[in-house]
């Protein structure tokens, strides 16, 4: 079995220079003939495995070599179930558990994921002396894996927060506003991972393709952040906040103009291999300055639209992105449903209302005013809770 075949196998000729070039391609070459030589091999089956099935060479590909080609997709709703079955199957679940319900909920996720989902939510219950795993661990445990763990040792002064707040209202409000955007799963000021707080959105369903609405829409949605500081506070006080914002719309532009073909001047025309010139590489073919230009003159034409947007539709519901934002810097983390209520001028409900126990089994109630203490959660191990990183 040779994994990462494309370390070695990547097609000759493309995207190196260099001494090291020329070791490649002799270990490529011996490769070749040791499994298509004059020796009969019999009873060897090579197996090898690749994310990058388009850059290997076409000699790896032909028949008596790897001609048997199988695609390893991250699994559907009911392949996420199954394996979620599997991994559970070593850890107490609690009777509020439904893995049909995780497996709704982690659209995207590969088995290796699902793994790491279920041993966080075995360490969630753990940390709080808990003997089962709940369905609230699983999504504490969702959240760590999706947007990383909290960091609340990080101290942040209150125009940090509000900075935040106002920035992450933003994309929701947006996202809300726009039917072809993802729903809006959550929002959060507590800094996680490398961010200082995020909204995530999660597809209804597997997303199989892309439309050019859903794009632009989905362009509008990652823009509102920097559009919500400028509205705020005006040119010259924007953040570096918007830096992740601005590099994920450029890389969904780049694919609608380079790859998809959704730009009329550029035309259908791939030039996707094009871009490893891009990047310093003698591989792919080359274009035009002509065409060069005009491809980054479209790409910072859907990025702008999608930033126009954005600014517009805060501009009409700035009393919403108001509410939200200060929904979020008195509770820090609001669930999508929990979010539509704040902007009606709804209280989110606390854990310690009277009609938590009338919940859904998949509802999260997580919103917590940051003056109020958080309960200490109870556990039957005997166990002293531990905070959660």
């Amino acid at each position: 079995f040779l994994d990462e075949i494309d370390a070695v196998g990547r097609r000759r000729g493309y995207g190196y220079t260099g001494g090291g070039h020329d070791e490649r391609e002799q270990t490529l070459n011996q490769l070749l003939v040791e499994m298509d030589g004059f020796e009969a091999n019999e009873g060897v089956i090579i197996i090898a495995a690749t994310n990058r099935k388009d850059v290997l060479d076409p000699a790896l590909l032909r028949p008596g070599r790897f001609d048997r080609q199988v695609t390893v997709p991250n699994p559907d709703i009911k392949g996420r179930e199954k394996i979620l079955q599997v991994h559970a199957r070593k850890v107490p679940l609690g009777p509020d558990v439904d893995l049909r319900i995780i497996a709704r909920g982690t659209p995207g996720f590969s088995g290796a994921d699902l793994a790491n989902l279920v041993n966080e939510a075995a360490l969630m219950a753990a940390r709080v002396g808990r003997r089962f795993v709940t369905m609230e661990d699983f999504e504490q445990a969702k959240d760590k894996v999706m947007m990383g763990a909290e960091r609340r040792s990080m101290v942040l002064t209150d125009e940090q927060k509000q900075h935040t707040a106002y920035h992450e209202a933003g994309h929701a409000i947006v996202g809300l506003s726009l039917p072809k955007c993802d729903p809006v799963y959550k929002a959060t000021i507590i800094p996680r991972g490398g961010a200082l707080g995020m909204v995530v959105s999660l597809p209804e369903m597997d997303r199989l393709n892309w439309h050019k609405d859903q794009c632009q829409q989905n362009l509008a949605m990652t823009m509102a952040g920097k559009a919500a500081e400028i509205l705020k506070w005006g040119d010259e006080a924007v953040s570096n906040g918007p830096a992740g914002d601005i590099m994920q719309a450029s890389q969904l532009a780049r694919a609608m103009v380079m790859r998809w073909g959704m730009s009329e001047k550029v035309g259908n025309i791939d030039y996707s291999e094009a871009a490893e010139g891009y990047q310093g590489n003698t591989g792919g073919f080359s274009v035009s300055a002509h065409t060069k230009e005009l491809i980054e003159e479209e790409v910072k034409r859907f990025v702008e639209e999608g930033y126009q947007l954005a600014r517009k539709i805060l501009e009409e519901k700035r009393e919403e992105w108001e509410r939200l934002a200060q929904g979020l810097l008195e509770y820090e983390t609001l669930t999508g449903e929990e979010i539509k209520r704040v902007i009606r001028g709804e209280p989110p409900h606390a854990p310690d209302d009277e009609d938590e126990g009338n919940a859904p089994a998949d509802t999260s109630v997580v919103a917590i005013p940051k003056t109020r203490p958080r309960k200490k959660p109870k556990g039957d191990g005997g166990m002293e809770p531990e905070p959660t990183a």
